[in-house]
């Protein structure tokens, strides 16, 4: 699928799905996450993974 129809099936812009695709660091809001799923007929953890932060847990109790 390319950006531009993500972008139409979403609502998202272009760029932004650029941003998400390509900075590991992007910080994105829930709703943009909840379009995608929807558009893709996924669930949030198809999207997502649970990284280790620099030295230690992926979290902290």
């Amino acid at each position: 699928m390319t950006y531009e129809l993500l972008a139409k099936r979403t609502g998202l812009a272009r760029a932004t799905l650029e941003s998400l695709a390509s900075r590991h660091t992007y910080n994105t809001r829930l709703s943009t996450i909840e379009k995608l799923c929807i558009a893709l007929e996924c669930k949030p953890g198809d999207l997502l993974e649970l990284a280790d932060r620099p030295g230690g847990a992926a979290h902290e109790n």
